[in-house]
C-alpha cells in the first residue's frame, strides 16, 4: 500500500446555507431499494442550470456538536461540518462516518435554510460511511447510480458537491474527471477503503459527506478524503460499496458482513525478504482472532493466503473483497503457504461482530 497520507475532509466551523430550492430529481430508468433509489444506467447529460437545479436542493449542511473535558474537568464544546446527500423524500441522509462520529448533537440545514435536529440511523466505520434522518417529508433527494466501477471510465466529467469550508451561501461546486477506479486507500484513523473513486475534482474540507456526480445529476461517489502533500488527487466511495452498506444502515442499523477473523497485509518484496517468505505474493496472516472462523480452520499468524476458492489472492485487498463477496454461513476453501508448504483448509464465515 502506498504510503501517501489521506485526511478526512470535515472541517471545524458552523454556518448555515441558503439556496433556492427545487423539487426535480435526475430523470433515469430507475428503482427503489429500501428507501434508497437507485439507476441501474447512466442518465442523459444535463446542462449546468438543470444540473444546479436538480442537485443543489438534496445536498444539506450537517453540524455536529460534541463536549470533551480538559485537565480540570471543564467542559468544551467542539463543532464539526461536513455535508450530506438526501437520498429519499421522508429525510433519510448519508454522509461520512467521520462527520458524526462521537456527535451528541447533529443538525441538518438545507437549501432553503431549514435547520432540523438529526437522529443518527447507523454508522460504519470500515467503509466510512453514515445515515442519518430528519423528521421533513416531501424533500428533493439525489439518486444513486449502480454499479459506477464498471459505468464510469477514466476521463469521464464528475462534479463534486459541498460546503467546502462549510462557507456561508450554499454549497461549492467544483468540476474535473475520473482519474482512476478502485482505489484502495489508508485513512488517518487507520481504516483502509477500497473500491475508490479518485478524481481531480477539487474536493476541501467540509465536502466529507457531499456527492461526486456524473453529468446527469446521478451521485456516483462519496466524497471522503483527499491527498496530503499532493495537487489534484481526491477520493469517492463509490456506489458499489454504498448502496449495499446505506441499505443495511437503514434496515438494520449496521452492516451485516461476513468474518473470516484475520488480519492481513499485501506480501511486497520487502515483506518477502523481511519474513523470508516462500512466495512474492498474497495476503500474510499478521494476527488471528481466538474463536474466529480462520482460528477454527487452523490459520495461524505468518501464513500466506494465496487464494479463496477459486480465486487468486495477491493483495490484501483482494482477501477483503473476496470475503465480502460471500454469505454468513458460507463455507470457503483457502490455500495458503506455511513455510515453503501449500496446504488447503476450509472455514464456515460468521457474521462480524463490528
Amino acid at each position: 500500500m502506498s504510503k501517501l497520507k489521506y485526511i478526512l475532509i470535515a472541517v471545524l466551523l458552523v454556518v448555515g446555507i441558503s439556496l433556492v430550492v427545487t423539487n426535480t430529481v435526475p430523470n433515469s430508468t430507475s428503482f427503489a431499494s429500501e428507501y434508497l433509489y437507485v439507476d441501474e444506467e447512466i442518465g442523459s447529460e444535463l446542462s449546468t442550470q438543470e444540473l444546479v437545479a436538480e442537485v443543489a436542493p438534496a445536498v444539506v449542511s450537517i453540524v455536529t456538536e460534541t463536549v470533551s473535558y480538559n485537565w480540570f474537568w471543564q467542559a468544551v464544546p467542539q463543532t464539526g461540518a461536513g455535508s450530506g446527500i438526501i437520498i429519499s423524500p421522508d429525510g433519510y441522509i448519508v454522509t461520512n462516518n467521520h462527520v458524526v462520529e462521537g456527535a451528541q448533537k447533529v443538525t441538518v440545514t438545507l437549501s432553503d435554510g431549514s435547520a432540523f435536529a438529526a437522529t443518527v440511523v447507523g454508522t460504519d466505520a470500515q467503509t466510512d460511511l453514515a445515515v442519518v434522518k430528519i423528521d421533513a417529508s416531501n424533500l428533493a433527494y439525489l439518486h444513486f447510480l449502480s454499479n459506477s466501477l464498471e459505468q464510469l471510465n477514466v476521463l469521464d466529467s464528475v462534479v463534486a458537491v459541498g460546503n467546502a469550508l462549510a462557507l456561508p451561501g450554499g454549497p461549492t461546486w467544483t468540476t474535473g474527471v475520473v482519474s482512476n477506479l478502485g482505489r484502495s486507500i489508508e485513512e488517518s484513523t487507520g481504516v483502509v477503503l477500497n473500491d475508490i473513486i479518485q478524481t481531480d475534482a477539487a474536493i476541501n474540507a467540509g465536502n466529507s459527506g457531499g456527492p461526486l456526480l456524473d453529468t446527469a445529476g446521478q451521485v456516483v461517489g462519496i466524497n471522503v478524503a483527499i491527498a496530503s502533500n499532493a495537487e489534484n488527487i481526491g477520493f469517492a466511495i463509490s456506489t458499489d460499496t454504498a448502496i449495499p452498506v446505506v441499505q443495511s444502515l437503514i434496515t438494520e442499523g449496521k452492516v451485516v458482513r461476513p468474518w473470516l477473523g484475520v488480519s492481513v497485509a499485501t506480501v511486497t518484496s520487502t515483506i518477502q525478504q523481511y519474513y523470508n517468505l516462500s512466495v512474492d505474493a498474497g495476503a500474510l496472516i499478521t494476527s488471528v482472532t481466538s474463536g474466529s472462523p480462520a482460528n477454527k480452520a487452523g490459520l495461524r499468524a505468518g501464513d500466506v493466503i494465496t487464494k479463496i476458492d477459486d480465486e487468486d489472492i495477491s493483495t490484501a485487498e483482494d482477501l477483503i473483497s473476496a470475503i465480502s463477496s460471500h454469505q454468513i454461513g458460507d463455507q470457503v476453501e483457502i490455500v495458503y503457504y506455511r513455510g515453503s508448504v501449500q496446504n488447503v483448509a476450509n472455514a464456515t464465515l460468521e457474521e462480524s461482530s463490528s
